[in-house]
């Protein structure tokens, strides 16, 4: 989650690009799709309901095509089933600079309005909690709904309200959003712990017992490192790219990559422009930098008019469809095939790469990496095969450990 106002104020003209019509290799893709549920990893629908249309899921009708809404969305029903999504993670997200006890009862905010949006559509969605009933509610024609939480400062360092997150529902937690917690380093925050404190790793043990899937999206590499390490069940990345083709601390590194064959787990390829385009990645640190010679905020919910006329002056450069497609590639040539997946990270940004307008851009990725030379085979692994195994890991580790007592430990360095 990064959309801020600033970049639909400064950068709407690079929003999206045509809408593509659908070739050969995009009806073989949906057809493949038919049998091999399509699992994003992560879209924050949640969360732009929650700024746009007063969380409620009655506020807009999701039923129509909403990409010419004024309040740009990028999901509706249409596009969802043009896109072949056959499961979705939707994310419970909250922002980082709230206080843990708020953002607890937030996220759980965000529970019911995904609770909301299923029931709203009985007839599309069904809630998901394990890899069977997504294959199950895939079968009977509609899209698995499961709940993924972004940032663990929701869990105010208490295991009991991570087990009740949990209960709720929430089948994956990123470890931390945008800001170091009291027990793991940010990517995009000074470090505090060199990753994950000692109350950091019982949390992941924690998650391992309940059967809750590690998500390093967002963690420093010292947290990813230790997480993996610590972790018994395999790990993911819910909407991550390759650092060595986009250098952000938001990417994952190849010698990261390259420990999940051992993990046996999978990194989900996001869509961000910034995490996916050097030369816009580049763009978002002029406009900071052009901000602070202002002395203005570059994320205010009204931008500037000096940095808005700077930003029109200053075209924001456009990643493409070939640029998500070469991150994927990387990371099957450094992780392997069965260890990629897609995590778009829709409603969670001001703007997508061209030839990405919304949930329906699915079937032209997967054909240009067939035209590359992907199996069908291939596809239906990051379609969703590699996330219904790790799924699968998950549950089998927290089966393993059904005798265990839940763990009753506190964060020492909080409370100190």
């Amino acid at each position: 989650m990064i959309r801020t106002a600033l970049l639909a104020a400064t950068a709407l003209a690079a929003l999206s690009g045509p809408v593509l019509a659908q070739t050969a290799g995009e009806t073989r893709v949906l057809q493949i799709l038919q049998g091999t549920p399509l699992i994003d990893g992560h879209n924050d629908l949640p969360w732009a309901l929650r700024e746009g249309f007063g969380n409620d899921p009655h506020a807009v009708d999701l039923s129509a095509n909403q990409s010419g809404n004024a309040k740009t969305l990028h999901t509706d029903i249409p596009r969802l089933r043009a896109g072949g999504v056959g499961a979705q993670f939707w994310s419970v997200y909250v922002p980082a600079d709230i206080a843990p006890t708020e953002a607890a009862r937030e996220t759980f905010e965000q529970i019911d309005t995904v609770r909301r949006i299923v029931a709203l559509h009985p007839d599309v969605f069904e809630l998901a909690t394990t890899a069977d009933d997504i294959e199950r509610i895939h079968k009977a024609g509609k899209i698995a709904s499961l709940i993924g939480m972004e940032g663990g400062y929701s869990i105010d360092d208490s295991l009991g309200l991570l087990r009740e997150f949990y209960v709720a529902g929430s089948r994956y937690m990123t470890l931390t959003h945008s800001k170091t917690t009291s027990w793991a380093d940010s990517a995009t925050d000074a470090p505090k712990w060199d990753g994950l404190n000692p109350f950091g790793e019982t949390v992941v043990k924690e998650m391992n017992r309940i059967g809750m899937m590690v998500d390093l999206s967002h963690v420093s590499e010292a947290t990813m490192l230790d997480a993996i390490r610590v972790s018994e069940a395999p790990v993911i990345f819910s909407h991550s790219s390759a650092r060595a083709v986009t250098d952000v601390p938001r990417n994952v590194p190849d010698n990261v990559l390259r420990m999940m064959p051992q993990n046996g787990g999978v990194v989900m390829v996001t869509f961000v422009p910034g995490f996916v385009s050097a030369a816009n990645n580049d763009w978002f640190r002029l406009v900071e930098a052009e901000a602070a010679r202002l002395g203005v905020s570059a994320s205010t919910g009204t931008p500037d008019p000096r940095l808005t006329a700077w930003a029109e002056a200053h075209p924001r450069p456009k990643a493409t469809l070939a640029d998500v497609v070469a991150h994927i590639q990387h990371v099957r040539e450094v992780a392997g095939i069965d260890h990629v997946g897609l995590g778009g990270d829709f409603d969670g940004v001001g703007a997508l790469p061209d030839g990405i307008d919304g949930v329906d851009a699915y079937p032209a990725i997967l054909a240009a990496l067939m035209e590359a030379g992907w199996t069908e085979a291939d596809i239906r692994k990051i379609a969703g095969e590699n996330v219904l195994r790790v799924m699968r890991a998950v549950e089998a580790v927290a089966a393993s450990k059904a005798g265990e007592a839940p763990s009753l430990a506190v964060n020492a360095a909080a409370a100190s």
